[in-house]
């Protein structure tokens, strides 16, 4: 199923567009542009040949080339479709960043036809969420690697990417307890009799009896089944053959993949807990492992998140907010060779959160176009009215994530695929936010409870010397803002205002007028306006991330660059006046 402008079948032209939209946005190539009949042309010149696309401009800057239209100038003087080869061999960075990105992208292009020819054409809106999160397959909307998934072949896509929905089994191996890292929130008998079941551990531990391999020292840890494939033989195999870890072979329940495709639903219990697993593949920006640091610290971030919305009764009357939580994690060999490979997190089930009558949604479904030619959410837009759904909408969306970061003063990442939807009957209610153990940040100063803060010198060696902006924690009130406006808005709701105007004519500015409406509302019901203020979320100009940048220097954890702000004052104001 398509975005918006996407020209089903023909993921070649999706991943050259985006990737013309990224160095647009970001500004790695300068281009001449100039208006007309709606869109906006560019025009650039790289490694000594033209390039032009068509594209819409939407919120905070955005470049949306239409389809068909990147093309380059041949020698001849005519003009045809641009080369993806050529147009990357011209752009910065080193050879060796250029023909990785080239590599992906072709990778994304690959495994998205073979979704073509291989998947049927599913109606989405009647599936469970289980269901929704394989169907979902369009991918980032933004980063045109977002199928490159690096490292899987493609019967590795078939067994396990989310699309197929096929179930696997896990792997688990016993690891010598020297090697291990674990937070648990039980004793470790308890904890795996609750999560494996009474057949799967009696199972486990037989094996374990026929191996002598004691509970005092050893202890069980899941892999993914590509993952252990592909350690199996190299790095563990180290293991094994020194006796500290021995492989107890496929068990337990059958998993599917999410859109993350590292994050595992339990398909035979779905009211048990997802799994995240690390993968040693490359997708969109970064390689999919676990942060090692990050595991065994993920039950205390997401417990003093969870107690925090707990204690807050706004969460409950006025902004449904609902954490879910991480509750267990295991981290085999923290420091190398093996670091961030072998472990797991435990987070609870989306689904066993849900009241009567209530179902959820992925994000993400918001921002995608169905096989009818019709937005996922049409049918409920109609039945509730344009307006008063998407009123409804910000209003579940943003303003729990605002009140996080205002009044509490932590910053989370809301992006498409760390929200979740719940609603009555189309009707939004609820937001549910999960994946905090690498994506959370707050400012020690201007925590509303610094007291309740974890001590987190005490929970990893790492933090002890970190420098602010290393890990969780920042002096700078501006990657706060950062944070959160880049997760929600600038990569996010963008998408949602983009459909609109697309499939309803929904000018892009009258959607932005409603979130600055929620905004500018918000502190005065709340006694926020000083802390807001200095968050400077309304300033003309944002810095946001450039992640195309990113890929291709590949020097630094981050690069930024200046978009213009829609929620900026100055312009609100103009738009305000009669």
């Amino acid at each position: 199923m398509p975005l918006p402008l996407e020209i089903k079948g023909r993921p070649d032209d999706r991943v050259l567009r985006q990737l013309v939209a990224a160095l647009l946005f970001e500004g790695i190539i300068e281009a001449r542009r100039s208006g007309g009949d709606g869109s906006t042309h560019f025009r650039w010149t790289l490694g000594g040949r033209d390039f032009r696309c068509d594209a819409l401009l939407g919120a905070f800057g955005r470049v949306r080339p239409l389809p068909g239209s990147v093309q380059m100038r041949e020698d001849n003087g005519s003009w045809s479709e641009a080369s993806l080869s050529l147009l990357v061999s011209a752009l910065p960075g080193t050879g060796i960043t250029r023909a990785k990105l080239l590599n992906e992208m072709k990778q994304t292009i690959a495994f998205s036809a073979w979704n073509d020819r291989h998947l049927a054409v599913r109606p989405r809106r009647e599936m469970v969420f289980a269901e929704l999160e394989g169907a979902i397959d369009e991918g980032h909307p933004y980063h045109p690697c977002y199928k490159a998934r690096t490292g899987f072949s493609a019967a590795d896509h078939a067994l396990f990417g989310p699309e197929a929905g096929e179930p696997f089994q896990l792997v688990w191996l016993l690891v010598a307890g020297r090697h291990l890292r674990q937070a648990l929130p039980d004793g470790e008998e308890a904890f795996w009799q609750a999560e494996l079941g009474a057949e799967t551990w009696a199972q486990l531990q037989r094996m374990r009896e026929q191996l002598g391999a004691s509970t005092e020292d050893f202890g069980l840890v899941p892999l993914h089944p590509w993952q252990w494939r592909n350690l199996s033989e190299t790095l563990v195999s180290g293991w094994i053959a020194a006796g500290d870890a021995h492989c107890l072979g496929l068990a337990g329940d059958h998993y599917t993949a999410t859109q993350s495709v590292r994050s595992l639903l339990n398909r035979d219990r779905p009211l048990a807990a997802s799994i995240k697993l690390p993968l040693n593949i490359v997708n969109t920006s970064s390689r999919r492992i676990l942060e090692p640091h990050s595991v065994c610290t993920a039950p205390v971030i997401s417990r003093w998140i969870g107690e925090m919305v707990a204690s807050d009764a706004v969460f409950d009357e006025d902004y449904p907010l609902t954490i879910l939580q991480e509750y267990a994690g295991i981290i085999a060999d923290a420091d190398e060779p093996l670091a961030g490979q072998v472990g797991a997190i435990w987070r609870e089930s989306a689904v066993a959160t849900l009241k009567d009558g209530e179902a959820v949604i992925p994000f993400t479904a918001l921002m995608m176009v169905e096989t009818d030619g019709r937005p996922f959410a049409d049918d409920w837009i109609t039945r509730f009215g344009l307006m008063p759904w998407i009123n409804r909408l910000l209003e579940i969306a943003v303003l729990p994530v605002w009140h996080l970061l205002v009044y509490h003063g932590i910053a989370v990442e809301a992006h498409g695929q760390n929200m979740l939807l719940v609603h009555r009957d189309g009707w939004p209610v609820r937001l549910i936010l999960r994946d905090f153990h690498e994506s959370i940040e707050f400012s020690p100063a201007f925590l509303r409870e610094p007291e309740k803060a974890p001590d987190f010198l005490s929970l990893h060696p790492s933090y002890r010397d970190a420098e602010p902006d290393q890990f969780y924690w920042t002096d700078n009130l501006d990657s706060l803002r950062e944070l959160v406006m880049d997760t929600l808005f600038v990569y996010n709701l963008s998408e949602i205002s983009h459909l609109l105007a697309h499939c309803y004519a929904l000018g892009e500015p009258l959607f932005w007028q409603r979130v600055e409406n929620l905004l500018s509302s918000y502190p005065h019901k709340h006694g926020m306006s000083g802390r807001q203020a200095r968050l400077a979320h309304d300033r003309p100009e944002i810095l946001t991330e450039s992640l195309m940048t990113r890929k291709l220097l590949a020097r630094k954890p981050e690069y930024h660059h200046v978009v213009s702000n829609p929620l900026a004052a100055d312009k609100l104001q103009r738009r305000r006046r009669p």
